[in-house]
């Protein structure tokens, strides 16, 4: 049986990192920080949490990756606010050389006779 054949209340999504399968209780404690410190980098902007129908919190496993990050630097003495910056732009980094990766790959594909 494959996860897209599942029932139940996740579905097909058990393979899924962006699909918001955790409270903010049960990420905090996963995390093992405060729901007062995924508010904080929420208010940051750093990770936005979808809501429930009944307006609560839920986190995808990606959502907790960052956040397990964000708590990395923290605990290392990072303020909050600059700790979610930093992996905004390690993020934003991260994409930039993925791109520039692809354009080469697209360049030197068309050009073969150049070396890149």
């Amino acid at each position: 049986m494959t996860a897209e054949n599942l029932t139940g209340p996740l579905g097909g999504h058990l393979d899924d990192d962006d699909y918001p399968a955790y409270t903010m209780g049960r990420a905090a404690e996963m995390l093992g920080t405060t729901q007062g410190f995924l508010r904080a980098i929420g208010e940051a902007r750093l990770i936005t949490p979808l809501r429930s129908a009944g307006g609560h919190r839920r986190y995808s496993r990606y959502q907790l990756r960052i956040a397990a990050r964000a708590r990395e630097l923290v605990d290392q003495g990072t303020p909050i606010e600059a700790a979610c910056r930093i992996i905004i732009l390690e993020d934003q980094l991260e994409e930039a050389q993925r791109l520039n990766a692809e354009y080469r790959r697209i360049a030197g594909s068309a050009n073969p006779d150049k070396a890149v």
